[in-house]
C-alpha cells in the first residue's frame, strides 16, 4: 500500500498551488505544507527524534499540529496525540508511557506544562506553539531554525503513523498503534462513500487527540482536496466555517448536532454547501437526528460505528436508511452495514462461538483497518486481534436478516444477574423513554440472590416516584433486567468523549467485594 508521507510529496507536485489548509485566518498551499512539514521533520530530527520514537503533542486543532504528524512521519517516528482535556496526572501518564522524546504543547496548557514538566521521563524537548511568556522553545523559532531540505529515511507502509491512546473508561488508556496501511484501508472505503471531487471542502472540527479529527486531517492529503480546520468542537463555529469556506463534507459527534440548530447561526448561515454530514462516536435520538436533518434539509446524513482499534468506521448507516417515516425506520437504531473491506461476525464472548442471527454476542471485525497492536502491551494485544484477523470490539450487539448491525453496550458493562445475560443500553433506552428522564445509566451491582443486579443512576426534570420509574421498565421489559434501585444523580460522569464512566459507578459498590464481576 501507499506511504502517507509519499501521498503528500505527489500532491505538493500535482497540485501544489492548490490551498491544503485554511485555519482561522491562515491558507497554506499543498507545496507549502510540504516544504514545512520537511522543515519540522529536520528540527525533530535535530532534536534527536530517530525512526520509532514517539513525539507527543498537547494542543487544540491548528496547521501546526498536522505538520507535526506527517514530519514525524517523515523520519519513522510517530505523533502521539494526547487529549487536551485530561488532568495533568493523565498527561504525564500518557507522555511517559509514549517514552516521547519531545513534547508540544498550544500556549493554552503552558500551566499544565508547568506543573508536569519535571515529571517526563524520557522527553528531551519541550516547545510551546505559539505564545510568548514561558520558559520552553518557541515552536515557530525552532522549526524555522532548520532548511526545507527533503528529508530520507527507509519507511515501509507497515510502519506506524500514529499512536493515539484509548478513553481508558476501562482501566489505564492504552496506546493504539495505527499503521499507513491501517489508514489508508480506512480511506479508500471512505473514497466510494463519501464520493470527493478535487472541488470538495473537509472541514476537521473534531480535535486531532479522537480518531475522527485524526483520519479527517489525514483524508484531506489522501483526496488532495482542502481542509477546514476549526480549532474547538464548538456549534457555533461549526457554523460559521460551513457558511463562510462553504465546506461539502464533514463528521460530527450527535452532541454537536444537538446544539447546532440551537445556535443564532443556524438562522442565518448559508450552509446549502453541505453534501455529506457524517456522524457517529455515540448514541443519538430521533430527535436530535430530526433536528439536525431540518437544519440541513440538502445535505446526506451517514452514521458510522467504529473504533479507534479499527482506524475510524467499519459500519455505514447510507442516506436511503434515513428516512424516518419510510419503510424501515427501525434501520435508523442499528449502526448500519459493514464497509465494503470490513467482515464482521458476533460470538459468544466467553466460548468464540458465533451466535445465530438476530442474537447478542460480542461484535468481532477483520478488515485492513485493524490495529497493528497496544504500544507495549502484547498480552492485551494477542487478547483483542486474534488468529485469523478477528479483532475482538469489546461491544456487545446482533447482526440481522439483512446484514445490518445493531450495538446493545461494551462487553464488559454486560450484567450477569441470576445466569441471565443483561446489556445496560437495552434498560437504559427504555428508561430513556420516561418523558421525565433526562440522563441515565445502568450499572451491575452486588446482590447476595442474583450475583447482582442492575441499578440505575438518573437525571431527572420532574418529580417521579423510584416505584414509578421501575414500573415504567417493567411493563417494557422482563423483570429481571429491570433496575432493581434507583438513586439521583445531577449529572451523569462521563469521559471527555462522551462515554460513560461506568467504572466510576461501579468501584463504591464492589470496593468491599472478595470477587468484581466486572
Amino acid at each position: 500500500m501507499s506511504l502517507l508521507t509519499d501521498v503528500l510529496r505527489d500532491r505538493a507536485r500535482e497540485t501544489p498551488d492548490r490551498i491544503a489548509f485554511i485555519s482561522a485566518d491562515e491558507r497554506v498551499t499543498y507545496a507549502e505544507f510540504d516544504s514545512r512539514v520537511d522543515r519540522a521533520a529536520n528540527a525533530l530530527r535535530a532534536a534527536g527524534v530517530d525512526r520509532g520514537d514517539r513525539v507527543a503533542i498537547l494542543d487544540k486543532n491548528s496547521i501546526e499540529y498536522v505538520e507535526q504528524l506527517f514530519a514525524a512521519a517523515r523520519l519513522g517516528a510517530v505523533q502521539v496525540p494526547v487529549n487536551y482535556r485530561l488532568s495533568a496526572d493523565e498527561v504525564a501518564y500518557v507522555v511517559n508511557d509514549a517514552q516521547a522524546r519531545v513534547f508540544l504543547a498550544g500556549r493554552e496548557f503552558v500551566p499544565l506544562l508547568d506543573a508536569i514538566a519535571d515529571r517526563l521521563e524520557h522527553t528531551e524537548h519541550l516547545v510551546v506553539i505559539s505564545g510568548d511568556e514561558h520558559a520552553y522553545q518557541d515552536y515557530a523559532g525552532w522549526v524555522g531554525a532548520y532548511e526545507t531540505a527533503p528529508v530520507h529515511v527507509e519507511l515501509d507502509s507497515t510502519d506506524v503513523f500514529a499512536q493515539l491512546y484509548s478513553s481508558g473508561t476501562t482501566g489505564l488508556p492504552k496506546g493504539v498503534m495505527l499503521t499507513h496501511d491501517n489508514f489508508v484501508g480506512a480511506l479508500r472505503p471512505s473514497n466510494r462513500t463519501w464520493a470527493p471531487e478535487p472541488s470538495s471542502v473537509l472541514m476537521v472540527a473534531m480535535p486531532g487527540y479522537h480518531i475522527a479529527g485524526c483520519i479527517l486531517s489525514i483524508s484531506v492529503i489522501y483526496d488532495g482536496i482542502t481542509g477546514v480546520i476549526v480549532r474547538d468542537p464548538d456549534p457555533g463555529l461549526i457554523l460559521d466555517a460551513i457558511a463562510e469556506h462553504r465546506v461539502t463534507h464533514t463528521f460530527l459527534v450527535p452532541v454537536l448536532l444537538l446544539f447546532m440548530p440551537q445556535m443564532p447561526q443556524a438562522q442565518t448561515a448559508d450552509l446549502s454547501s453541505l453534501r455529506v454530514m457524517l456522524y457517529g462516536a455515540s448514541p443519538i435520538s430521533d430527535d436530535v437526528l430530526r433536528g439536525a436533518m431540518r437544519l440541513l434539509p440538502h445535505t446526506d446524513f451517514m452514521q458510522v460505528y467504529g473504533l479507534t482499534e479499527t482506524t475510524g468506521a467499519i459500519t455505514i448507516l447510507p442516506p436511503a436508511d434515513h428516512a424516518p417515516d419510510g419503510p424501515n425506520p427501525h434501520r435508523l437504531r442499528s449502526a448500519g452495514i459493514p464497509t465494503p473491506e470490513t467482515e464482521l461476525k458476533i460470538v459468544d464472548p466467553a466460548t468464540g462461538d458465533e451466535m445465530p442471527t438476530g442474537q447478542v454476542g460480542e461484535i468481532l471485525s477483520r478488515t485492513a483497518q485493524n490495529m497493528h497492536g497496544y504500544w507495549r502491551l502484547p498480552e492485551a494485544s494477542a487478547q483483542t486481534v486474534l488468529p485469523g484477523g478477528w479483532l475482538r470490539t469489546g461491544d456487545a450487539g446482533y447482526l440481522d436478516e439483512d446484514g445490518y448491525l445493531y450495538i446493545h453496550d461494551r462487553v464488559k458493562d454486560m450484567i450477569i444477574s441470576g445466569g441471565e445475560n443483561v446489556y445496560p443500553a437495552e434498560v437504559e433506552n427504555v428508561l430513556m423513554s420516561h418523558p421525565l428522564v433526562a440522563d441515565c445509566a445502568i450499572i451491575g451491582v452486588p446482590d447476595p440472590k442474583w450475583g447482582e443486579t442492575p441499578k440505575a443512576f438518573v437525571v431527572l426534570s420532574g418529580e417521579v416516584t423510584d416505584q414509578e420509574l421501575i414500573d415504567h421498565c417493567r411493563e417494557r421489559l422482563a423483570h429481571f433486567k429491570c433496575p432493581t434501585s434507583i438513586e439521583r444523580s445531577d449529572a451523569i460522569p462521563r469521559n471527555p468523549t462522551g462515554k460513560v464512566l461506568k467504572r466510576e459507578l461501579r468501584a463504591p459498590y464492589w470496593a468491599d467485594q472478595d470477587r468484581a464481576v466486572h
